[in-house]
């Protein structure tokens, strides 16, 4: 056999053709193995997972953290904290609890007015619970920006309170506190004040009060003065009553009819129908009328004091004025002219007395009878009064029937 069909001479020949096939792997294995070699199954898994992690580029969006939820309605959160304290009934785990949600928790809730106020308001109602508002206040007032209004309110609520419970100390120590805090007190801050100093009979702490509340350039607070000047004449100083109202008018602070009718009703109650109608003078001129009040007051007064010309003058004015006076100032005033023997006048009183469909009293009747029985002359006029009357007594008597 020839060399070429040999076994060994076939493998030979064959060799370029297998190599000639397999060329293009060959080239592509080639290519292969001149690249990098990629990472191992494990590292692959690596570089994956820090390339999830990796940082944004600068230019790329930010992306935008989800909204926080609203904050709890005072409606929801206040029903749950009282009923915390009452289950409880220990303000120190409430104080605790209330600290951590609104004040010094990692993320404190926003506190809204309406449930400090509705707090302090419920804790302040129960003596036993009124040292929690206090400790309370004193915690959000000093770590918690208040808006000065608000510190101003519950400043007001809890003097309030403890003025109303007879711990005047501490209302006091609280108005201190507001200066502290660099809080200007209102008008009802001293009112509050005033009307608790007047009920502890501190009646010239309270009327310093008012000057100081002058002086301040606050507004008056017509309720607070009523109280001082009632309670300077229950004290029977009048002088210091009458001072104060004279003041009011010095400091363009107009009084009103409450303000001269409870000086005048003091003077009239201590014995001085004189100055009493100094006050009534004033009221006039500063063009303030006086009412029924202050004209029953002084007439009455006049009489008791037998002034009885000037208690029939004030009578006259007060019916001149419109205003329709108590059987009793008519009573007063025929009782007074019977006693210094003015008939005539006693009897012309129970006549428009009669006019103005006043029943005259029995006392005053006899009054009248034993004044006009001293004097045969005035006996046909008491008879006419008496006549006149029965009439009218008759016929109040048929319209009561018929009604």
């Amino acid at each position: 056999p020839s060399p070429s069909s040999s076994p060994r001479h076939h493998g030979r020949a064959d060799a370029p053709v297998a190599t000639g096939a397999a060329a293009d792997l060959a080239g592509a294995a080639a290519q292969a193995r001149d690249l990098p070699a990629g990472p191992a199954p494990r590292a692959r898994a690596r570089h994956r997972h820090r390339a999830d992690h990796r940082a944004p580029p600068v230019d790329a969006p930010r992306a935008r953290a989800p909204p926080l939820p609203p904050p709890p309605s005072p409606r929801i959160l206040l029903p749950l904290l009282l009923s915390a304290l009452r289950l409880r009934r220990q303000p120190h785990l409430f104080l605790s609890t209330f600290n951590s949600l609104f004040v010094s928790g990692s993320s404190p809730l926003p506190l809204h007015p309406e449930l400090l106020l509705r707090l302090l308001s419920v804790l302040s109602s129960t003596a036993s619970y009124f040292p929690c508002a206090l400790h309370l206040l004193r915690d959000v007032s000093t770590r918690l920006p208040l808006p000065e209004p608000l510190v101003l309110a519950s400043h007001n609520l809890l003097i309030e309170a403890a003025a109303r419970s007879g711990h005047l100390a501490v209302s006091i120590s609280l108005f201190h506190r507001l200066r502290s805090l660099h809080v200007s007190p209102n008008a009802e801050t001293y009112r509050i004040l005033t009307q608790s100093l007047c009920r502890r009979g501190q009646v010239r702490t309270a009327a310093n009060l008012l000057d100081e509340m002058l002086h301040r350039g606050i507004p008056a607070d017509p309720l607070a003065y009523t109280t001082v000047l009632n309670a300077l004449c229950r004290k029977k100083q009048l002088r210091e009553a009458y001072r104060l109202l004279c003041l009011m008018r010095g400091r363009e602070v107009s009084p009103d009819i409450v303000h001269y009718n409870t000086v005048i009703v003091g003077m009239c109650r201590e014995g001085r129908p004189l100055d009493a109608c100094k006050v009534f003078r004033d009221m006039r001129e500063s063009g303030c009328a006086p009412n029924a009040v202050a004209y029953t007051a002084v007439v009455n007064r006049l009489c008791v004091s037998g002034l009885y010309d000037k208690a029939e003058a004030y009578l006259d004015d007060m019916l001149g004025k419109g205003l329709l006076p108590h059987f009793s100032v008519f009573h007063s005033v025929i009782k007074g002219c019977c006693a210094v023997g003015k008939v005539n006048e006693a009897a012309g009183m129970m006549t428009r007395m009669l006019d103005l469909g006043m029943v005259p009293h029995a006392e005053t009747w006899s009054s009248v009878i034993r004044s006009v029985c001293s004097d045969e002359d005035n006996v046909e006029v008491v008879l006419l009064q008496v006549m006149k009357g029965i009439k009218h007594l008759s016929n109040i008597n048929s319209r009561s029937t018929w009604t």
